[in-house]
C-alpha cells in the first residue's frame, strides 16, 4: 500500500486537501445531476399523464 497510516492517506504528502476537495466538489456536481435529473423526469411523466388524461376526457366528450 502506498500510504502507511490514515493520516498519510488524508495529508497525501500536503496535497491532501486539493486532492479531498476536488473529490468533494465532484461528489456534489454528481448529486446534483442525479437529483436533477430525476426531479425532470418526474415533471415529464406528470407532464405526460396530464396530456394523456386531457386527450382521453376529450375524446369521450366528443362521442
Amino acid at each position: 500500500m502506498y500510504f502507511d497510516t490514515f493520516s498519510e492517506l488524508l495529508n497525501m504528502s500536503g496535497h491532501g486537501s486539493y486532492v479531498w476537495f476536488s473529490y468533494g466538489v465532484s461528489v456534489v456536481v454528481l448529486g446534483s445531476l442525479i437529483f436533477v435529473a430525476r426531479r425532470r423526469r418526474k415533471q415529464t411523466e406528470q407532464h405526460i399523464r396530464a396530456i394523456v388524461r386531457r386527450k382521453q376526457e376529450s375524446s369521450s366528450t366528443i362521442k
